[in-house]
This record gives structure tokens, C-alpha cells and sequence, in this order.
């Protein structure tokens, strides 16, 4: 059996019940980070084996973890927060696995799109999910391709390039379209700063961006 975990993007407390006792009983834990999956496990007190899987790695290192699925092991993927696959590693272990006919399931939790997006006030019946653009090559291309996307967008960006997405959406979207920009969900400093995006640009130009952001921008309507 392959499990997906979801682990806290910020509080501890996200994390459920079946999510510990899966971790709890998987032969192996598969971790992006073991140091960081390490504090999150010493916390909860659990104590299993772990072998790092990230993005490095994941090609040489799936065809081991499908063999000892298929020896009957039970393997628990968990990515540094949020839900494996979702602009994290997972979807190449779980396309392997299921390829494999290994059962695969993923335990539902903390994402940091969705209350981003539901606390956001833009329309969240249909949006689409972009996750992190392309740093250089091709992310033009696809800025004018959205240009013209009608529902509610979605972008992760850290917190080093957030006035540069802000200064580029501004561009090929238009100042006056409004945006939510998230940053730091679940946690102590969470803050949602709504407006149009000439507004939130001039917000993060004098406020130092600082922490995990989640960018929602209204679709072309």
C-alpha cells in the first residue's frame, strides 16, 4: 500500500488522526526532507525508518520503493508541508505504484491553495492551478497565455520574486484586476492582503515580502 500524506504548511494541529497512525505503521516513510520530516515526526513521537525522495532523486529512487511495495511493505510519502504531488514530489512514486497495481491512496489535509483560495473572496467555483511559474525560460509564454484565462487563477511564489510576479501580472493581466496575495497560511504572522494588483504591488514594494506566499488573481471576465 502507497500512502500520501499531507503534513501542516504552518500549525501542527492541521495534521489529522488517520495521518499519525498511517505514519505510524508504514514500514517506510518517504520524505522530502528528512531533517525537517524529522522534527515534524519527533513531535508527534514516531519513530520509523525514513529515505529522502526529492525532486534529485526521485527517478533513480522509484523503482526501489515499487519493489518493496510490491514485497508488501506499506510506504508513507510526505513532502516538507502540504499534500505530496502538489508542486512537490509524489506524482512519479504514485504513477509507478499504480502502474506497478500497488493500491494507492491519499489521505485528504492541508494544502495551502485551498483556503488561500476559499478565504480569498475571488470566485473559487472554477479556478485554475498554476503552482510555481517558470523562473525564466517560457514564463512569458505562459503569462500571455493566462492573460485571457477567465477563471480565478492560482500561483505559488516565494518570497524573493513576489513584487517581480506582482510587477509581471500587472503587465499582462492589468493593473485594475483584483488579486488576493496569502502568505504564511496556517501560521502565527498569516496575512491576506486583497485589493487590484496595482495595489498589492504597491503594498509588498513598502512592506518586505517575507515567508510562503499563495497569489490568487481574478480570471478575465
Amino acid at each position: 500500500m502507497l500512502y500520501l500524506i499531507p503534513t501542516p504548511v504552518g500549525n501542527l494541529e492541521d495534521i489529522t488522526l488517520r495521518a499519525l497512525r498511517v505514519l505510524k505503521e508504514a514500514d517506510l516513510i518517504l520524505a522530502e526532507d528528512t531533517r525537517t520530516s524529522g522534527l515534524l515526526l519527533k513531535h508527534f513521537d514516531i519513530h520509523r525508518p525514513m529515505l529522502s525522495y526529492h525532486k534529485f532523486n526521485e527517478h533513480q529512487t522509484v523503482a526501489r520503493i515499487v519493489d518493496r511495495l510490491l514485497a508488501g511493505e506499506t510506504v508513507a510519502v510526505i513532502s516538507d508541508a502540504g499534500t505530496p504531488g502538489i508542486s512537490d514530489p509524489g506524482f512519479l512514486v504514485a504513477r509507478e505504484a499504480a502502474r506497478a497495481g500497488v493500491e494507492v491512496s491519499c489521505l485528504p489535509g492541508a494544502t495551502a491553495f485551498v483556503p488561500a483560495l476559499v478565504a480569498s473572496g475571488l470566485p473559487c467555483d472554477k479556478f485554475c492551478f498554476e503552482g510555481f511559474l517558470p523562473q525564466k525560460k517560457g514564463r512569458q509564454t505562459r503569462l500571455m497565455q493566462l492573460a485571457e484565462e477567465p477563471r480565478t487563477m492560482v500561483f505559488y511564489e516565494s518570497p524573493h520574486r513576489v513584487v517581480k510576479a506582482l510587477q509581471q501580472f500587472v503587465e499582462f493581466f492589468g493593473e485594475e484586476r483584483p488579486v488576493a496575495v496569502c502568505r504564511e497560511i496556517s501560521k502565527v504572522h498569516e496575512q491576506i492582503v486583497r485589493g487590484t494588483l496595482a495595489e498589492a504591488l504597491a503594498y509588498f514594494t513598502e512592506n518586505e515580502p517575507r515567508g510562503e506566499f499563495v497569489i490568487i488573481v481574478g480570471g478575465n471576465l
